[in-house]
């Protein structure tokens, strides 16, 4: 099965960080200390030689584009999109901004950057984006990364990996938080710089040294400001733009089964893990409990629009002081924990089930929730605005790793001998008519929406990344242009298309588009037609062009010089000044902005599969992944839509004739 988000500096690094007052982010950084009293080295995952963020104060800023550099890349993506006569009125749009209005916009975005050395230009105006959206975050941002399931049968069990997880969770999390884990590095070159010399020569260098030292050894440490917002946090709804909040403080777990939420600690009252076979026998007590679904399942809420959910929850808190109590127990647990019914056998009903599955044994708005099925089928399922998807990634794999090769229970484990029912609280809440009704009407809304979401897995065994590599062409590449030409092929046409990339190499750094609808890609959608008359050898050129292309555009947006995160900024500042630039009430930049494809992927042993939901109605949501010798796709649409069906066969067909001229032209090349 496919899988999702790209993670790219230079290669495969993320898709779609709240950043705090100078004030409350040195407040966070203070979770990360040193200090080890009243702490036990059996909770940490491992004990880094470098303390985890040494990296982070000397990382490099992220740069802001020449002008002209960004008009001209903007121009080239437009080319390919837009008719002669129309690329023409653009192109005198963007001259003219390029000579007028964005040569002072473009000053202040670079005298704003001076003043805040602290952050990106980017980071402010993309954490804002989030929050201020009114849609509902299931499907709109929420995206989802499946496990793999432990090689070992009896592991999947849904108690046992319950348990693990749970654990693996709470020391990945210690270790966080003593400054114990491993700093985020992308090595070019692991045989040198991935070592404990290197390390321990990194080590002795300042802070603010350190990032140089190790990019001039080709190692990219990466930005981790984002990593304390992965536990006790949550997005809290209210009108007109949500907040996070994290409260490092809270102990407890939140768990929803059967559409009700309990709470029970898996950190003593000196931070230390509870043992595993109490966490055991909680659960186990949890997933016994014969309590009658609600009636009205809590969970709906956080389906809903923004302000509509945020008008309930001040509904909710002025009913009673319960309530009010209730709802911060909630927002403060460590990470939400939800034990489905459902055991998903085929790819789309695990997409469904871990993309939204049933509102009532969710709470969307926990910075993220583990999804664990009867059958032991796992997924992380994560809100969007806090972070992208660098440090869950980091997560995932270390979580994987640590159930599957170093467990803390086993099938044969028996819980503790312990009255659960004293430790595991069931959450319940004063709900007046107006709340009863809310919910209701999210429910409604919820198997509305999501009733009509199409999901389309395709997987091949075909050829994978060695194939490609051995024929000189990006793997990545191959998989965007056959996405082309599977939309060329369906409409004619080509679309707007965004592929996420990484700019965590830099501090604060976000993401940036690669426009991987180009002019060389067109150009072999079109060779690839039917009576084109194109010759293989001719194909394989195109391809190549392509490649190089990819390849391209990929590091200029890794290493911030793509042109749509600094168009972005200059409109959120012309907006501030209250300018209409032509530039950005053009309809060509309407159009493009207009994500018809969005598509992401991951690399990583631990992932089975990913998904996400379409940006636009009438648009494609493309997870996918290309193994060593396989390739697959995972693609959701609307019904506004081409069809979903119609459009996968399209891309498997343009990767069987990508493959067959490869494989015709392997000689003569």
């Amino acid at each position: 099965m496919a899988s999702f988000h790209r993670f790219s500096v230079v290669g495969n690094l993320t898709r779609f960080k709240a950043i705090r007052s100078m004030q409350s982010h040195k407040a966070c950084c203070l979770q990360f200390s040193t200090s080890t009293s009243a702490r036990s080295s059996h909770d940490y995952l491992h004990e880094s030689i470098l303390p985890t963020m040494h990296f982070q104060a000397g990382l490099p800023r992220l740069p802001i584009p020449k002008l002209d550099k960004s008009c001209q890349r903007y121009l080239a993506s437009q080319e390919v999109m837009l008719d002669p006569d129309a690329f023409e009125h653009t192109k005198k749009v963007v001259e003219a901004f390029e000579k007028n209005e964005g040569q002072s916009l473009n000053s202040d975005l670079i005298a704003n950057d001076k003043q805040n050395k602290h952050t990106s230009y980017v980071s402010d105006r993309w954490f804002h984006i989030y929050l201020a959206d009114r849609v509902p975050v299931v499907l709109n941002y929420n995206p989802f990364m499946c496990y793999k399931n432990d090689e070992r049968p009896e592991y999947n069990d849904q108690l046992i990996r319950a348990t693990n997880m749970t654990v693996a969770a709470m020391k990945f999390m210690k270790t966080l938080r003593a400054n114990k884990l491993d700093p985020e590095v992308f090595h070019l070159n692991p045989a040198k710089t991935d070592t404990p010399g290197f390390k321990k020569i990194a080590r002795w260098i300042p802070s603010s040294l350190a990032a140089y030292y190790a990019i001039l050894n080709k190692a990219f440490p990466l930005d981790m400001s984002q990593y304390f917002r992965l536990f006790n946090s949550t997005r809290v709804p209210q009108l007109g733009k949500d907040v996070l909040k994290t409260e490092p403080s809270g102990r407890h777990l939140l768990v929803i089964r059967n559409g009700h939420l309990y709470t029970f600690d898996v950190l003593d009252r000196d931070g230390n893990i509870v043992p595993p076979a109490e966490i055991q026998a909680h659960l186990q007590y949890i997933l016994k409990d014969n309590t009658p679904p609600p009636e009205h399942p809590l969970g709906y809420l956080t389906t809903e629009n923004r302000d509509i959910w945020a008008s309930l929850r001040t509904q909710l808190v002025n009913t009673s002081a319960r309530n009010t109590e209730v709802l911060d127990k909630i927002d403060t647990a460590v990470y939400c924990l939800c034990l489905d019914e459902t055991a998903p056998e085929e790819a789309e009903d695990m997409n469904r089930n871990m993309l939204y599955g049933d509102g009532a044994n969710r709470w969307f708005d926990k910075s993220f929730q583990l999804i664990i099925c009867k059958n032991g089928l796992t997924a992380c399922n994560f809100e969007h605005s806090w972070g992208d998807g660098v440090a869950v990634l980091r997560f995932f794999n270390e979580t994987f790793k640590y159930t599957t090769e170093t467990p803390s229970i086993s099938p044969s484990s028996a819980p503790a001998s312990i009255d659960s029912s004293q430790c595991v609280s069931r959450i319940q809440l004063d709900l007046d008519p107006q709340v009863k009704e809310g919910i209701k009407t999210a429910r409604q809304k919820y198997m509305d929406y999501t009733g009509s979401l199409n999901v389309e897995t395709k997987q091949s065994f075909s050829f994978g990344k060695d194939f490609l590599k051995s024929n000189k062409v990006s793997p990545d590449s191959v998989m965007q242009l056959a996405f082309q030409m599977g939309f060329y092929k369906l409409t004619g046409k080509v679309a707007g298309t965004y592929e996420s990339c990484s700019t965590a190499a830099f501090r604060h750094g976000r993401t940036e588009t690669i426009r991987s609808a180009t002019k060389e890609t067109k150009m072999c959608s079109q060779a690839f037609m039917e009576g084109s008359g194109v010759t293989d050898a001719e194909k394989r050129s195109l391809m190549q062009m392509c490649s190089d292309k990819h390849n391209q555009i990929t590091k200029e947006a890794a290493m911030g010089q793509g042109w749509d995160r600094h168009l972005l900024a200059l409109r959120f500042l012309a907006q501030d000044k209250e300018l209409t630039p032509d530039i950005f009430t053009d309809p060509a930049y309407a159009a493009i902005c207009h994500i018809i494809i969005s598509t992401s992927t991951l690399s990583s042993p631990a992932v089975m599969a990913g998904g996400f939901a379409p940006v636009v109605p009438n648009g494609f949501g493309v997870g996918y992944g290309i193994l060593d010798n396989e390739h697959g796709v995972n693609i959701t649409s609307y019904p506004a839509s081409y069809n979903v069906k119609d459009y996968v066969e399209c891309v498997m067909g343009s990767l069987n004739q990508i493959h067959d001229v490869l494989q015709a032209t392997s000689n003569s090349n």
